[in-house]
């Protein structure tokens, strides 16, 4: 395919070429509607100036640099949320953003605090994920007492301290799970559950979620003593065979976090699929291929593109406003996947 060019790019966005030779040159002002019109129209044709455009058309707005911790570098879900970042910042019309993403390589408190610290350093404002540990909790006090806000997302932590958690409603998330365990089940009989950590909020809101609704709905299903795979895929993975071997009535698996493909290698090597109705947690290339081999039955994932353009919302008000708001909660509407709809 050729490469747009101006006329394209006029054409596209309803203006004349001397339109768009403004707003590339800033010779003369023009409208602002007019502007963003042009700029839109080039992101949706490919112009090549796409990043000179943002620069005319953003120049007289505010900076600023906000910050994101996240988990597990190599995990391709938290690979997808970093880009997801990028798309929201860039996609801001009342401010300019630039994003500054880490990774903490461990979820201890000791490995959290030390990006948490680096990234508050150079950002008006700073997001993360992680374990809800005291520690954790009193640099984030310190943080929003130098003005500072600060968000947790996907798990919550620094309840009444953090700015605002956005993510899924986690008790809702696990009793969907156990719905679809026990409608699904040939017959009742044990059921599994794998958390990241006792510390995770969002894993243990899951776990409680899920147990509730085996108590109050399917009490002839039991759900065993819960398991910490420390979200990875060996532990999950070891963790699985000795459950299946050791429960032979096994019917049910759900796991809360990360650590899936674990799950997902041990079903396969125990030729399990289609008879132990499993849960995962996100929509990944792996989760995504185990569902349509029938080795997971269900994927609940988070709209991600929705909860990176509300926190860049939140956190341009919160800087821009200061923190006259209440600490609050900001629950997305979770995605569901089955072999039939991916």
């Amino acid at each position: 395919m050729r490469r747009p060019t101006i006329t394209d790019l006029a054409k596209a966005s309803g203006v004349s070429v001397a339109t768009v030779d403004r707003v590339l040159n800033g010779r003369h002002r023009v409208r602002e509607e007019t502007a963003r019109r042009v700029y839109d129209a080039a992101q949706s044709i490919g112009y090549h100036a796409v990043g000179l455009l943002r620069q005319r058309v953003f120049e007289d707005l505010p900076q600023y640099r906000f910050g994101v911790v996240l988990q597990k570098p190599n995990q391709s879900f938290y690979q997808a949320f970093a880009k997801e970042l990028e798309t929201a910042a860039h996609a801001v019309t009342n401010a300019r953003i630039h994003m500054q993403i880490e990774f903490s390589a461990a979820s201890t408190p000791a490995a959290i605090i030390e990006k948490l610290k680096a990234v508050s350093s150079r950002c008006r404002a700073v997001a993360l994920v992680g374990p809800d540990y005291p520690a954790v909790s009193t640099v984030v006090e310190e943080l929003k007492e130098r003005g500072i806000p600060v968000f947790s997302l996907l798990s919550d932590l620094a309840t009444g301290v953090r700015n605002a958690y956005i993510g899924l409603n986690n008790r809702k998330a696990g009793r969907t799970a156990a719905w679809m365990i026990a409608r699904s089940a040939r017959k009742p009989g044990k059921v599994a559950c794998f958390v990241g950590s006792h510390r995770f909020h969002g894993h243990e809101l899951r776990e409680i979620g899920l147990r509730s609704y085996f108590r109050e709905n399917a009490p002839d299903f039991e759900v065993l003593d819960t398991q910490v795979n420390l979200e990875t895929e060996e532990i999950t993975h070891e963790a699985t065979l000795n459950l299946v071997q050791k429960h032979p009535d096994l019917v049910g698996l759900y796991i809360c976090g990360g650590g899936m493909e674990g799950a997902i290698s041990a079903i396969r090597e125990e030729g399990l699929a289609g008879k132990l109705i499993t849960v995962v947690s996100e929509l990944t290339p792996d989760s995504k291929a185990a569902l349509a081999d029938d080795v997971v039955t269900m994927a609940i994932g988070t709209p991600l593109p929705t909860l990176c353009k509300e926190l860049m919302a939140l956190m341009v008000d919160a800087v821009e406003r200061g923190d006259t708001a209440v600490p609050g909660q900001f629950f997305l509407p979770f995605d569901i996947f089955i072999s039939e709809n991916i």
